[in-house]
């Protein structure tokens, strides 16, 4: 399944999540959508591919807002920049190469939130956990 997105879709996201819809917040989620799991580096040098110029900081400023508003989903992979995705809402995780950083998402094997609980909730109300798979993506792999 793509996860590239329309204009009008990111246009109507925006909309839904009552955010101005700019042009920059536009390229942004179609970027992502064409490129999930991009870092923010990326995903300015994508938008200023489409727009022409656009500041790092500017599109530093819509990752932030998208996430804050849901529509984005950021990750951080231990050692690596974060990664930003517009899947968002659902219960998967991520298998990450340790060689070249790919990035896939994989689906819950339990399918509910959180997928693991503690041992010792500590009192905390748990509500997601985050599961990173690393290892070495097929095309490394085959390197060796």
């Amino acid at each position: 399944m793509s996860n590239s997105r329309k204009p009008d879709d990111a246009r109507q996201l925006l909309r839904t999540a009552r955010m101005r819809v700019t042009a920059s917040r536009v390229a942004v989620l179609e970027a992502l959508g064409d490129h999930p799991h991009a870092t923010a580096d990326t995903v300015a040098t994508l938008v200023t591919q489409r727009l022409g110029s656009v500041s790092k900081q500017a599109v530093y400023d819509v990752l932030a807002a998208c996430t804050r508003a849901g529509l984005l989903r950021r990750i951080e992979p231990a050692g690596s920049a974060a990664r930003f995705e517009t899947r968002t809402g659902d219960n998967h995780h991520h298998l990450v190469c340790r060689r070249c950083g790919r990035t896939e998402d994989v689906d819950c094997t339990v399918g509910q939130r959180p997928c693991l609980s503690p041992g010792d909730d500590a009192g905390f109300d748990v509500d997601e956990a985050e599961v990173v798979f690393w290892g070495l993506c097929p095309d490394c792999r085959d390197q060796n």
